[in-house]
């Protein structure tokens, strides 16, 4: 009977386990297949990347332990294939445990649509992710071709090295050097030693040079020289691009074109449009013209010739024994018939024009240099001292030969003056038109013409003290020097009257316009910048002038005057 009961009593406690065991079974199920589900994602995330280098296919494959060191030889259109990149080569060697592998004959390596490399031979290291490419070498990378014999390729950094010569070939442009890197994700390269840069237009030669085939941009970072036709540019540190030729530069690049030369600050060559600007403290020199510009800001354009200076601007003439400074707000410089023998330049000067030269200064508001005719003109208030002469009127013309004065002509309400021994006596002499020739520099020979007033003190020859002035109105008079003294003047018949020194009246001590512009006159070249006007009241008044009348033909083709 206790058998019994002790029987019942198991055979209930296995079914209630069995009950347990079948209601509890699916939710039991459920979560272990959602922790090996986990378990499976969490593996898998966690996973290191695949590193292996796996063998594709080869013709042919066996093992030599002794001969080979344990590697795998592959003959017949081998196949590798490494993280993205597939390799191919006539036959291998296959370092299984070191996951490399030597690859000999018609070696080619591509990663992606836009990167691919050829050589003789290579050695891959799989865990580095470097190709060690020798012999014929050809790296291309989209439009970019590198050719060199012992390149390293280290996929990781997408950086590829050259380092026994190289050349780079961007489209038209062509790069070489001793030593070169060259990033095919970013596609910019760094060349070293003896580096040589060719283009359609050009041709660069420098130590260190960054290039970015994107933009065709070359970062110049050290001794660097570019030619491109007649023009040379010597930078330390700017950028050239290929494509245009336009180049920016730094730390007072020189540029230099037939004889002309400017340096700046900064300079911005224009390349093919021929316009270049530079900034700061800029010089510009012409050797063949012997002249020079200084300014801050000028900009000049090799295809037509023209050149402009402002800010400071200084233009220097040394072709005499003595330098001539002249400084205006602004100076431009235009040629004409360029490219041709009968090529010749016009330069303009304007406003506040002042000019020193030990002989000779001058002042006015704007002033024109025609090199056809080598006449310079002086517009608006001109005045002009030669040693104690002072000439003024309302337009000066001074004409040269050999960057010498050979006359001057001053054109209406013309006044001349001369300073007698740093005193208060000046000889003077007006008229409406004037002219100056000069010898060798020397004025020998004064004209002056219409409506003529002279003031003129006679010396005594023992002493050279004053003996009178002669105050005469005439029509014309000539005036002949020689070693600055007069020598004699002439005059058609004209009335006058002989002042002694004692007896001026005071209304004849002077010519009627008389001003003497001491204050305004320029001192040495430095005194060029400081303008100083004339004083109020001074000023030339334009005269206006009645034109001739113009002739009008009649109906029977007579002409009449209106």
């Amino acid at each position: 009977m206790k058998r019994d009961v002790s029987l019942r009593k198991v055979g209930l406690a296995l079914l209630v386990a069995l009950l347990t065991l079948c209601f509890a079974a699916p939710n039991g199920m459920a979560a272990r297949k959602k922790a090996r589900h986990i378990q499976r994602r969490t593996t898998k995330s966690n996973a290191p990347a695949d590193k292996r280098v796996y063998l594709v296919h080869a013709d042919n494959l066996h093992y030599d332990q002794w001969q080979t060191r344990g590697a795998q030889v592959l003959h017949g259109k081998v196949q590798f294939r490494h993280q993205g990149a597939s390799l191919y080569c006539d036959s291998a060697h296959f370092y299984e445990a070191s996951n490399s592998f030597e690859a000999f004959g018609n070696v080619k390596i591509f990663q992606g649509d836009t990167l691919s490399l050829f050589s003789d031979y290579a050695y891959y290291d799989g865990d580095d992710q470097m190709a060690m490419a020798r012999y014929n070498v050809k790296l291309k990378n989209r439009n970019t071709q590198l050719f060199t014999d012992s390149l390293n390729f280290d996929r990781l950094y997408d950086n590829a090295y050259f380092f026994e010569g190289g050349k780079l070939i961007d489209g038209a442009t062509t790069l070489t050097s001793d030593w070169g890197e060259y990033n095919t994700k970013t596609r910019e390269a760094v060349f070293n030693f003896d580096v040589k840069m060719r283009g359609k237009d050009f041709y660069l030669e420098s130590d260190t040079l960054y290039y970015d085939t994107k933009l065709s941009m070359a970062h110049i970072v050290g001794p660097t020289d570019i030619t491109s036709g007649k023009s040379h540019i010597y930078s330390e540190h700017g950028y050239y691009d290929s494509n245009t030729g336009k180049a920016r530069l730094m730390n007072r690049s020189v540029l230099r074109n037939e004889g002309k030369m400017m340096v700046g600050d900064s300079v911005v060559y224009g390349g093919e449009g021929g316009l270049s600007k530079a900034f700061r403290n800029v010089v510009y020199v012409d050797t063949v013209n012997k002249n020079r510009l200084l300014c801050n800001y000028g900009e000049y354009n090799e295809t037509t010739g023209y050149a402009m200076c402002t800010d400071s601007a200084i233009c220097e003439d040394f072709s005499q024994k003595d330098t001539l400074f002249m400084h205006a707000d602004t100076f431009k410089i235009f040629s004409y018939n360029m490219n041709t023998d009968s090529v010749y330049r016009v330069v303009h000067a304007y406003n506040h024009v002042r000019a020193y030269r030990l002989d000779l200064q001058g002042v006015c508001d704007s002033m024109v240099y025609n090199q056809l005719d080598s006449c310079l003109t002086l517009y608006r208030d001109p005045i002009v001292w030669n040693n104690n002469q002072q000439l003024v009127g309302e337009q000066i013309d001074v004409f040269m030969r050999d960057s010498t004065v050979e006359h001057a002509h001053v054109i209406n309400q013309a006044f001349s003056v001369q300073q007698l021994r740093d005193t208060l006596y000046f000889n003077q002499v007006s008229s409406n038109e004037m002219y100056a020739y000069f010898t060798n520099g020397e004025i020998y020979k004064t004209l002056a013409e219409g409506n003529v007033l002279i003031a003129y003190h006679f010396e005594d020859d023992s002493d050279s003290s004053l003996i009178c002035l002669n105050c005469q109105e005439t029509t014309e008079m000539q005036m002949f020097m020689d070693n600055r003294k007069l020598q004699r003047v002439w005059t058609p018949k004209s009335s006058g009257v002989l002042y002694p020194m004692n007896q001026i009246p005071a209304d004849k001590k002077y010519l009627p316009g008389f001003e003497w512009f001491s204050y305004v006159r320029p001192r040495d070249k430095d005194d060029i910048f400081n303008w100083r006007p004339k004083r109020a009241g001074t000023e030339l008044k334009k005269e206006e002038r009645p034109e001739a009348p113009r002739q009008r033909l009649g109906r029977a083709g007579v002409a009449s005057i209106p």
